[in-house]
């Protein structure tokens, strides 16, 4: 089973991603590859705010109930 990968890890991932993009240390073969993790990155770290925004959310609703 795969470890649940952390938001952390994944805006880690994602800036290492884009730095290499940005300064030209990725090969254009890699490219696609890239592009798309990036693009799952993105996708987990959205999934994981929202998440998180309707937890605490919860928290809070039940605090003022």
């Amino acid at each position: 089973m795969a470890k649940k990968i952390t938001y952390a890890d994944a805006m880690s991932e994602l800036n290492m991603i884009i730095d290499s993009i940005q300064n030209n240390k990725i090969e254009i073969d890699q490219l696609k590859n890239s592009v798309m993790r990036a693009h799952e990155l993105l996708k987990i770290c959205k999934k994981i705010l929202h998440e998180t925004d309707e937890e605490v959310q919860s928290i809070i609703d039940n605090i003022e109930a």
